[in-house]
């Protein structure tokens, strides 16, 4: 879902996206083991980019606040804004999309395991204290044709 709708949404030079980047380090967009050198990546570009004052789009899940944390400290650097986008997708229908995914799924404990995580950021509020000019919490099923990115901003 996040994928798609970024690449829906915005233009694939402004997508910094975690998979592609695990598959530029090994070779696998799935292989966990290079997440840590893909994201040391990841924030290299969306800070080149940033200072260029580029539009950056984060695909990633960004489900802990370390990982949010690393991205809106990078912006305000810069002196850019971020935007959290969050797709607050039923857990059944991210079941029922991972088992259609073309190539490449994750165990449904995986999933299980990343909507919980989601429900908790939710349900704490996280992302209001965490420096973002704005949040927007989407139902992508009901919301995704009636979401319209302007250009400029």
């Amino acid at each position: 879902g996040k994928s798609t709708f970024a690449r829906r949404h915005f233009a694939g030079d402004e997508i910094l996206s975690s998979d592609a980047f695990r598959a530029l380090v090994s070779g696998d967009a799935a292989d966990q083991r290079a997440t840590r050198r893909a994201f040391a990546i990841l924030h290299r570009e969306l800070v080149r980019r940033s200072t260029r004052g580029l539009l950056s789009i984060v695909d990633a899940t960004s489900l802990e606040r370390h990982a949010r944390r690393a991205i809106v400290r990078r912006a305000v650097a810069a002196g850019l804004p971020t935007v959290a986008i969050v797709l607050d997708v039923p857990l059944h229908t991210a079941l029922a999309r991972n088992r259609l995914r073309p190539g490449r799924t994750v165990e449904d404990a995986v999933v299980r395991h990343q909507r919980a995580l989601l429900d908790g950021v939710l349900a704490r509020d996280d992302l209001a204290g965490e420096g973002h000019a704005l949040v927007a919490v989407l139902d992508p099923v009901a919301a995704d044709a009636a979401i319209v990115v302007r250009r400029p901003w």
